[in-house]
């Protein structure tokens, strides 16, 4: 089953229960799919395209949580906080600091970077490596430790 197939059911199933935060949340990744359609020229999206609006949807509401909490907003961080449990659902688990590490290590050794003033070799093939299984903020900070030492 598709990932917009698997969306519009539990659209329905949301609605069925009157869960206010899943619907919420499903909505907008109704949209982001719309809108990444609309980008793509064509109603129907691939999976890929679509788990990659689901990753940009994530980053977003933890941007927003951030921001929010800064702004002592916490009636905002709370439906962002509950839009991005929803949103994770979907998404495949995340990489751990090890597994990254490991990956981003090989990735250094490929391409012969020593120092930070070479991140611009390793950064890009790392994000198109990794790219669905982690995100950028995370590939840099490690990045930035192991061509520190």
């Amino acid at each position: 089953m598709s990932f917009v197939n698997q969306i519009n059911q539990d659209l329905i199933a949301a609605m069925k229960a009157k869960d206010e935060a899943k619907l919420r949340a499903i909505r907008a990744i109704k949209s982001a799919f719309l809108l990444a359609g609309t980008e793509t020229g064509s109603k129907d999206i691939s999976d890929e395209i679509a788990m990659k609006a689901m990753m940009k949807m994530a980053k977003q509401r933890k941007d927003s949580i951030e921001i929010f909490k800064k702004e002592n907003r916490n009636d905002l961080v709370q439906k962002e906080e509950e839009e991005l449990v929803v949103i994770s659902t979907y998404l495949p688990t995340a990489m751990t600091v090890e597994e990254l590490t490991s990956e981003l290590k090989k990735i250094i050794s490929e391409t012969g970077a020593t120092s930070m003033k070479e991140v611009g070799k390793v950064m890009p093939i790392a994000m198109k490596t990794l790219a669905g299984k982690t995100d950028g903020k995370a590939i840099q900070e490690v990045l930035k430790t192991l061509l520190n030492n």
